[in-house]
């Protein structure tokens, strides 16, 4: 039996769950190539999937586009679906799907699970908050912070903090188009609050913090969308000089720091939990979720896989199959908590690209020792291989891997291959049982989502994966969650003595790679020196470089 979500919003997706189970988590970005989709995800599930037979359920947000006429044709082929085979549509609320996908990924069987984010509409009786806030013909309420309780199969709602209130997802974007003119969850450039966090790394907090300090909780904006922070003198100050975007970005981070501790701390201290969860695009602020760890220690943190909105047709998956259904948690099986749900691809697709380039490459027979070789003698590699990743992060197996060791090899990455600012920072994959060696807290992060210090001394022996406060974005890789990674690693550490790799996203300015065709075309317009198809021991180089 079948479950399918719909997300039809900035990032939209579609999930299928077989008798609770994610087989497949699908963004229409990686196929239509255009950053933070927004379309029709109904018609996106109808073109890519076959089998509807055993599709008995489906679920979808008030803003879906499948209750508000905006893909009705879609949604009667849908509706026709379940009926034909005695199902329902459920619509939840977009926080309590963000918040589904975290608790019912993770392994924790009680949690308390905290939600930030630009926005989203949830439904309520305006028990957990002023009734002022609800709008009255939908008795809905747009919130961008909620807090819950996770038990067993059952999500609880503690409070949900309106819009009005606080929105720091709308605070950055803000900031990051206003004052650095860079790309938002709005923009086919992708957002990129992420460069700003970078930035702040190189920064002075303490410079523009009169400019921040108090204005991220009182309702930063009015209804004509201008606030109380001086956009206009903080942007003229950033086109000045670099250094100054440096500190403004670093003033931004200290100040979010501070709101999200204060947001923390009381339910922290009343409800004393073991686990914690979080989920919403804040939570991709990397930087922050690694002080939780100092601010709250004996804590285990989970990072929702897919906190941004593409995971909300997990999550809303999810919510069905335990919260209302009923269904136990899945703890035994490795698939509830991959990240790797999108398509694998077989060697007939492969070779059928490689066929369509064959005057532009060369192909050769390889084995993952000699590819490990191959980069320790300083050469860029791109793998493709297994079901892509869901999320911002690439995991191994659409990834851009090298040798760490060599402190040029950020910049080669960031100037030759990605294009991008040379701040920015690459993340190290380290196996999971050596991370207490390299870093400060022993904590998985196999999602890369937790940014940490290393311990003193062993930054030095990785140059190319620290950032300027001595910190990485890590990410902790054991067997369960991909063999061939951790093996690769593995192979990686026995012939270096350090089991951490660089790596970085398969893509240049675009979404990551899906298909083997995607992954061509972008070994081939950059300078990557070999592309992997490690599934099949396919190693191909530029034809014009024999």
């Amino acid at each position: 039996m079948k479950i399918v979500g719909f997300h039809s919003g900035h990032d939209s997706s579609y999930s299928i769950l077989d008798n609770g189970v994610p087989t497949i988590h699908n963004e229409l970005e990686r196929f239509n190539r255009r950053k933070n989709s927004v379309a029709n995800s109904i018609q996106f599930f109808l073109d890519n999937e076959e089998n509807f037979d055993d599709v008995k359920y489906m679920v979808t947000h008030r803003t879906g586009g499948m209750v508000d006429n905006k893909y009705m044709d879609s949604f009667n082929k849908c509706q026709k679906i379940i009926e034909n085979n005695g199902g329902k549509l459920y619509i939840i609320g977009h926080h309590q799907s963000h918040a589904a996908n975290a608790f019912f990924t993770s392994n924790f069987d009680e949690a308390l699970i905290v939600t930030i984010d630009g926005g989203g509409i949830d439904h309520t009786d305006g028990s957990l908050h002023n009734k002022s806030y609800i709008d009255t013909h939908t008795n809905a309420l747009i919130t961008c912070t909620t807090f819950w309780s996770g038990k067993d199969n059952k999500l609880k709602p503690l409070k949900m903090i309106p819009s009005g209130v606080i929105n720091l997802g709308k605070d950055w974007s803000m900031c990051t188009s206003k004052i650095f003119g860079l790309g938002t969850w709005r923009d086919s450039r992708g957002d990129q609050a992420g460069t700003v966090m970078g930035m702040a790394a190189l920064g002075n907090p303490d410079k523009y913090m009169s400019y921040f300090e108090n204005k991220l909780t009182d309702g930063l904006f009015d209804k004509d969308g201008d606030g109380s922070i001086d956009f206009d003198y903080l942007k003229d100050e950033a086109e000045k000089d670099e250094q100054n975007r440096f500190d403004i970005s670093a003033s931004l981070q200290k100040e979010t720091e501070k709101v999200i501790r204060a947001l923390l701390t009381p339910y922290i201290e009343e409800y004393k939990p073991k686990n914690l969860c979080l989920s919403g695009g804040v939570s991709l602020n990397c930087v922050s979720v690694g002080k939780m760890l100092d601010w709250f220690p004996g804590i285990n943190i989970f990072v929702d896989p897919v906190p941004y909105d593409a995971g909300l047709s997990l999550g809303s998956s999810r919510y069905v199959w335990h919260h209302i259904l009923d269904n136990p948690r899945i703890y035994d099986n490795p698939k509830n908590w991959s990240p790797y749900l999108g398509y694998t691809y077989t060697e007939g697709e492969v070779q059928k690209a490689l066929d369509e380039r064959s005057d532009e490459i060369e192909v050769i027979g390889a084995d993952d020792d000699y590819v490990v070789q191959t980069m320790i003698n300083k050469r860029i590699i791109s793998v493709f291989g297994g079901g892509s990743e869901s999320g911002r992060r690439a995991l191994g197996n659409r990834s851009i891997l090298a040798d760490p060791t060599h402190a040029e090899t950020k910049d080669i990455v960031n100037e030759r291959v990605k294009h991008r600012q040379w701040f920015r920072p690459f993340a190290p994959s380290i196996l999971r049982e050596y991370v207490k060696d390299w870093f400060i807290h022993d904590a998985d992060s196999p999602y890369m989502n937790i940014a940490m210090k290393f311990k003193e001394g062993m930054s030095k022996k990785v140059p190319a994966v620290v950032h300027f406060d001595d910190t990485a974005r890590l990410q902790s890789v054991s067997k369960e969650d991909n063999e061939w990674y951790y093996n690769f690693i593995d192979k990686f550490r026995e012939k270096t003595g350090v089991p951490i790799v660089l790596n970085t996203s398969f893509n240049d300015r675009e979404p990551i790679v899906e298909t083997p065709e995607h992954a061509l075309d972008c070994f081939l317009r950059t300078n990557i020196d070999y592309l992997y198809f490690r599934d099949y021991g396919i190693l191909v180089s530029k034809a014009w470089k024999k």
